[in-house]
């Protein structure tokens, strides 16, 4: 009988940053959703304060969306693999947070993970490798796999949703909102689809 093995080897990720290190004296880190490239997901951002430094990892899979050649998209993780995959996520996502706060000191650290992105945000976030000073997870189901966090009253991370969100019907929509107030999170609604909507990410940076 066939029998899984693994073996541990490096490995070469990407990521891209908008901003100036320098200059910059706050740290976005955003992390995209399937079939997406962080290439082009930081120009999303495009429009948000200058303080902050933009930084864009990039999923570990890469893929052609149509058939076997054309435009290429990126996923975070998939069902196969699914635990080996979820730790290297951690480990090199945290390897890439050590070696920016190295380089430069923050006074405030955000992480944003949209759609896919948002499972792999939220296991970051709580797994305490690292600390970060807000969560924003935008149009994402929390992953099942997490215990609850504890509910903190003055906790200042978000859930965000667009009205028109092809993803979410009405009742879908509901649900999520609901449940992540249940843990403590903010939760804000945007008219708009399954994207990122500048405006109302700056309305919750500009909060102190």
């Amino acid at each position: 009988m066939a029998k899984e093995q693994k073996l541990s080897a490096p490995k070469t990720f990407r990521y891209w940053i908008s901003g100036d290190i320098k200059k910059a004296d706050k740290l976005l880190v955003v992390l995209h959703g399937y079939g997406q490239l962080a290439e082009f997901f930081i120009r999303k951002f495009n429009g948000i304060p200058k303080d902050y430094l933009i930084v864009a990892p990039e999923g570990m899979h890469r893929f052609y969306l149509n058939g076997t050649s054309g435009r290429v998209g990126a996923s975070w993780m998939t069902k196969e693999g699914r635990e080996s995959d979820i730790a290297d996520n951690l480990n090199w996502l945290t390897q890439l947070f050590f070696e920016l706060t190295k380089q430069k000191s923050f006074k405030k650290t955000i992480l944003l993970g949209f759609s896919q992105g948002g499972a792999t945000a939220a296991r970051w976030f709580y797994s305490k490798k690292v600390s970060f000073d807000q969560l924003i997870l935008w149009a994402s189901v929390f992953p099942p796999d997490l215990e609850k966090p504890e509910i903190k009253s003055n906790s200042n991370n978000y859930f965000v949703i667009g009205t028109e969100d092809e993803f979410y019907n009405l009742e879908a929509q509901k649900n999520e909102i609901e449940f992540y107030e249940k843990i403590g999170f903010q939760t804000l609604h945007f008219e708009g689809k399954h994207d990122i909507e500048i405006r109302t990410l700056n309305r919750i940076l500009k909060e102190k």
